[in-house]
């Protein structure tokens, strides 16, 4: 029996039909090759939708002779007006070594893709390891970047080594949620906000986009802010801010372009800014010696003896410091780099595995780093006030002195404040060697930010800027407001600004979580490597703790403003921001088999002409299949 399927609520169907043969008889259309989506939803739902690259062209007629049999009883076909598709060449979600068309909007923002070698011995390989070596470090430089420094050594200096098992927990919560992003990338050949642009309706979908923007940029300014104390520290106050800001845009151009001369390289030289980074605070660390005892003790025991509200709020700090949500976008990016036949169950299994362990190493690397800046500040400055100190820099002749007011406060520390308090105890090599870790960790993670940027414009708009539009545009949008801070205003404000900044990347920390969840979570994406139920309720409860704390973090900073008409401004933009949460943690419970909550995913509107079906929720999450790359150009319809 024939039936048919209205197509003209696609306006790239032009009104027209598509007829579906019945079960003895399939009929066949093709897609073209440029097809990265194919969407299907069955006559029930009402909607037959394409993505906008995706052409249909005619349906072919094939000889009697030709015609596909029909399937078995496990693939039975039509059944009470129910569609299935199913790939003729391919049973995964791409075929091996498909050639990449020259205007593919979504490739790889890299040129090239790594080789992964053949090993014919089973088991764990080190060449394999090596060859997968590289978006795990790349993915790490977040957890290195000026912001977290600074949340590091104000842990130290307020709550001593108390709160190193916080630090430890939120880098262990951060390694799961960058397993869902890389298994995503390595899965679909899509990153994250590629998924994003093909599920989400047209108005979530930019709402989406605007806030990770937003993260991206207030992580810039951080990074801009870093690099800019860092020169000003290692020149001895000769280069002002906001000459060091400056001196920021000229070189992350420079660096940016050395991936011209090989991908392996450009990861080699981010692993140089690591090495850095562990060589200089591991030179403060063996330099201070901390009691290793007591650094032991808070890292393995959950327990904050003596602490109040700053120890609590300076522990939220931390978690916001250590996830970030551009990073789970870049990394579900990085895998991309590659090779991977995942036309093969068992190298997309293989591919997840090593990029895990990579992601392990990377970020236990990262950990210890953290580790030697907490420490560091815990054994030398917990528990001294303004005045110890101003003591100490002026026997020391140092010319930062009047930093420290002569009170008995409890000393607070920035980054820049760091470094001349290290050299002020420890002599100028403290302080110099301080300023160069702070200066790779600004680069590193301006550069990366800056990819991070790249990936999200090009897949929430499907567009494709050249490396020098984009890294202009975010430059321009990041540097504005911190070279007018950097001219018009003292160090204090300018590295006061990070308090700011962790407020408004925390509050973007859903619009990452959120989505990485729903949709590694759904079989039509990840096929058979979907979220099992314990990662589905755990990583629920990891994403609703880790938001639950971040809106802890702003409510403490938005009270602490003391103002009447910002109060009432907080809370009228609460309202839009936690409407949108709620719908992207609606669809996100939907994805994670709460039934109960899927009353719909369309809204029926009226319309001049006809009567228009207008989506809300996901593109029909059930019925998609990802053809990334097929030669085969068919897909039968049964």
């Amino acid at each position: 029996m024939a039936g048919k399927t209205n197509a003209g609520l696609s306006d790239n169907l032009n009104k027209e039909t598509i007829e579906l043969n019945g079960p003895a008889t399939p009929g066949i259309f093709t897609i073209s090759q440029t097809a990265s989506l194919f969407v299907y939803e069955t006559a029930n739902l009402g909607l037959f939708s394409f993505p906008e690259h995706i052409e249909i062209l005619p349906r072919v007629t094939m000889p009697p002779d030709q015609e596909p049999q029909p399937l078995d009883e496990e693939n039975r076909s039509l059944e009470n007006g129910e569609i299935q598709i199913v790939q003729t060449q391919y049973s995964s979600i791409s075929p091996p070594e498909s050639p990449e068309s020259a205007d593919e909007p979504f490739s790889t923002y890299f040129e090239e893709k790594v080789p992964i070698p053949e090993d014919s011995k089973p088991g764990f390989s080190f060449r394999k390891l090596w060859a997968f070596t590289g978006p795990g470090f790349l993915m790490s430089i977040a957890y290195l970047d000026p912001g977290n420094i600074e949340s590091d050594l104000q842990s130290g200096a307020k709550a001593g080594f108390k709160l190193l098992w916080v630090l430890m927990s939120a880098t262990i919560l951060g390694l799961l949620l960058q397993r869902l992003a890389a298994r995503l990338g390595v899965v679909t050949g899509m990153h994250l906000a590629e998924v994003c642009h093909r599920q989400y309706p047209a108005v979530p979908r930019i709402i989406l986009w605007l806030m990770v923007e937003l993260a991206i940029i207030g992580s810039d300014m951080q990074e801009v802010i870093g690099c800019a104390i860092a020169f000003n520290l290692l020149s001895a106050g000769r280069i002002p801010l906001w000459g060091g800001v400056l001196i920021t845009i000229v070189d992350t151009f420079v660096f940016l372009f050395l991936d011209k001369y090989g991908l392996r390289k450009l990861e080699a030289f981010f692993g140089f800014l690591i090495t850095i980074m562990a060589i200089t605070f591991g030179y403060e660390y063996v330099m201070v010696k901390p009691d290793q005892g007591e650094l032991l003790k808070g890292m393995f025991l959950p327990y904050c003896q003596g602490c109040g509200a700053p120890q609590l709020e300076q522990a939220v700090g931390i978690v916001g410091a250590v996830i970030m949500p551009h990073n789970i976008y870049l990394h579900s990016a990085l895998v991309k780099s590659r090779q991977i036949d995942r036309s093969k169950k068992s190298e997309v299994k293989e591919a997840n595995k090593y990029f895990f362990i990579e992601s392990c190493v990377a970020l236990f690397i990262s950990f210890l780093i953290n580790v030697f800046v907490v420490a560091v500040f815990a054994e030398a400055f917990y528990g001294r006030t303004n005045e110890e100190v101003h003591d100490v820099c002026t026997n020391s002749s140092s010319p930062y002195s009047n930093l420290f007011p002569l009170n008995n406060q409890t000393l607070e520390v920035d980054i820049y404040k760091g470094g001349v308090v290290l050299g002020c105890f420890f002599g100028p090599a403290a302080l110099y060697i301080w300023a160069v870790g702070i200066l790779a960790a600004g680069q590193s993670s301006t550069m990366t930010g800056t990819y991070s940027g790249q990936f999200v414009m090009e897949g929430f708009l499907n567009l494709k800027w050249s490396r020098f539009a984009r890294v202009f545009l975010t430059r321009s949008i990041a540097i504005i407001p911190t070279l007018l801070v950097a001219v018009f205003q003292d160090v204090q404000t300018l590295t006061g600004m990070n308090d700011f900044l962790n407020v408004m990347q925390s509050m973007q920390l859903p619009f990452a979580l959120i989505p990485i969840l729903t949709f590694t979570s759904l079989n039509s994406i990840m096929n058979d490597f979907a979220n099992g139920l314990l990662w589905k309720i755990g990583g629920g409860v990891v994403i609703l703790m880790v938001c639950c704390i971040n809106m802890y973090f702003v409510v403490v900073y938005v009270t602490s403003l003391g103002s009447v008409v910002l109060y009432v401004m907080a809370a009228l933009l609460s309202v839009a921001y936690l409407g949108f949460v709620g719908y992207l943690a609606w669809q996100c419970l939907i994805a994670l088999g709460v039934s109960c909550l899927d009353i719909g995913s369309r809204l029926t509107l009226p319309v001049l002409e006809e009567t228009n079906r207008y989506r809300v929720g996901l593109t029909g999450h059930s019925d998609l299949y990802l053809l990334n790359d097929v030669d085969g150009n068919m897909c039968v319809e049964r």
